[in-house]
Parts: C-alpha cells; sequence; structure tokens
C-alpha cells in the first residue's frame, strides 16, 4: 500500500515536473520572439517610421508596426514597396496566426469568426509576394483589421493596386497605413477589436532625392469616387490619431509636405 502511494507521488512529481519544464521552454521561447520583434530588420526603411503612442513596436521581416493594446489591432504598419519585390508569385494562402512578437499579447483570428467583417491586410499580401516568409508574415494578427467586405474587396483594394503601380512607375516607395483608432468605435469579438470608422494610407517617394507625399484618409464604406476624392493632408490625419508620422525627415520638408493636399505630381492614369 505504502509502495502503491509512493509511486502515485512520484508519477504525480513527474508529470508536474514535465508540466513545469515545458512551461519554462514555452515562456522562453515567448521571451526570444517578442525580443527578435525588437529588433529592426535590414529590410525595413527605419528612417521613415512613425512615432508609437502606445510604445510597443514590432519589427518583422517585411514590415513594421505599431500595437494598440485596447484596440488589438496596430495604429500603424509601415513598410518600403520596391520596384523589384513586385511580383505575380502564386503563394499558397495560410492560416491567420496570433502574432506571438506582440508583448502584450495580439488579438486571436477567432474574434472575426462570424462578425461579419473581413480579416482586412494593412500590408497586404500583394505587397509581399517577393518570397513565401514575407507572404505569410502578412497573415499575422497584428496585421489585420476588422474591414467591411465591400470596403476591403472595393475603393480599399483599388487604392491597395495603385500603390503597387506607383512603386513599379517611381521605382520603390514607403508606405504607412492603418485605421483611425479614436471615438466611439464599435467592437467584435470576446476580445474587443476596434472597427475604424475611417482607414488611412501614406505614400511616399523619396528613391529620386526629391521627397514627394501622398495622403489617403476614406471612410469605412465602399465608393465609386476616384481615388484623388481621398486625398487629404497628413496634417489632417496626424490630428485624427496623434500619431506624428515622419518624424525624422526634415521639419522644413516635413513641415511643407505635410501641410499639402496636392496630388498633382502623383499619377492617377
Amino acid at each position: 500500500m505504502r509502495k502503491t502511494k509512493l509511486y502515485s507521488l512520484l508519477a504525480i512529481l513527474i508529470v508536474l515536473g514535465v508540466y513545469g519544464y515545458e512551461y519554462f521552454l514555452n515562456q522562453e521561447e515567448q521571451t526570444n520572439i517578442v525580443k527578435q520583434g525588437s529588433t529592426v530588420k535590414k529590410q525595413t526603411n527605419e528612417y521613415f517610421l512613425p512615432t508609437s503612442t502606445t510604445g510597443q513596436i514590432v519589427h518583422h521581416e517585411g514590415y513594421s508596426l505599431s500595437y494598440s493594446e485596447p484596440n488589438e489591432q496596430a495604429e500603424w504598419v509601415a513598410y518600403e514597396l520596391k520596384k523589384e519585390q513586385l511580383s505575380n508569385a502564386n503563394f499558397e494562402r495560410p492560416y491567420f496566426e496570433i502574432d506571438k512578437a506582440v508583448k502584450s499579447g495580439a488579438a486571436d483570428w477567432k474574434n472575426y469568426k462570424n462578425s461579419g467583417y473581413d480579416r482586412g491586410h494593412l500590408c497586404p499580401a500583394g505587397d509581399r509576394n517577393y518570397s513565401e516568409s514575407a507572404y505569410d508574415e502578412t497573415f499575422l494578427t497584428s496585421n489585420i483589421s476588422p474591414q467591411e467586405h465591400d470596403f476591403n474587396a472595393g475603393i480599399w483594394n483599388i487604392l491597395e493596386q495603385k500603390v503597387r503601380y506607383w512603386a513599379n512607375k517611381y521605382d520603390g516607395v514607403f508606405v504607412v497605413t492603418g485605421g483611425v483608432l479614436k471615438g466611439h468605435l464599435k467592437t467584435i469579438g470576446y476580445e474587443h477589436v476596434s472597427v475604424p470608422n475611417q482607414f488611412y494610407k501614406f505614400i511616399l517617394d523619396n528613391n529620386h532625392g526629391k521627397i514627394k507625399m501622398i495622403a489617403f484618409l476614406m471612410p469605412h464604406e465602399n465608393s465609386n469616387e476616384p481615388l484623388y476624392k481621398f486625398v487629404v493632408s497628413v496634417d489632417e490625419v496626424e490630428k485624427l490619431t496623434g500619431i506624428d508620422f515622419f518624424p525624422e525627415l526634415d521639419d522644413n520638408i516635413e513641415n511643407k509636405l505635410e501641410a499639402s493636399s496636392n496630388y498633382k505630381n502623383w499619377s492617377f492614369n
């Protein structure tokens, strides 16, 4: 009887030890992933990164982001789209995965299930077709925001295609995009993921020594209006979001570019 109890106790201790060791390994792995995410990757153009209102910037292979825990999504995603990265590669679409590099914990993709909203990419998968790993990376939940399907597949998709057109025409561009996470916002899912009422996108061309910039601000609804109808100044979006989008630019250049809503230097053909 005593031996039976002793064996049972030993078995329990062994099980607890195994679970404890696995927990330690998982925590160590998580710490390493977060640490890796805090390191700027060589593919990221750090010079043009916006400020973070949350203090939680994550760097991946193909893009960087600032994660907003209260809204369970990125307040901005930034990346450089080079001409040589444009590709029609047909990679197999992966499942969405929780971004383990977000220290506070990224939202679960299940929040979107039966919500009526698309898992809208901020850095489009179509912009990261130059490698399968970069493509797969766009399916991390830190890179998605709830979007109405007609908006996601409509005017927003048209703008994404135009960005690729400009990247080809101007030999690469830098892109910053996100939802406006201010005001009274609807939420979805058990983690209360915010649904932005507006989305913005900035495109900056600096490949020929003369910087030009264009900013778009769109209501979260589909539209048949031409893209130039949504052109605004960067200053307008900064007032809405509280984010300084191009702090590393020379102040004189930054002030001039961010105050302008002139789109004449950009081809809409």
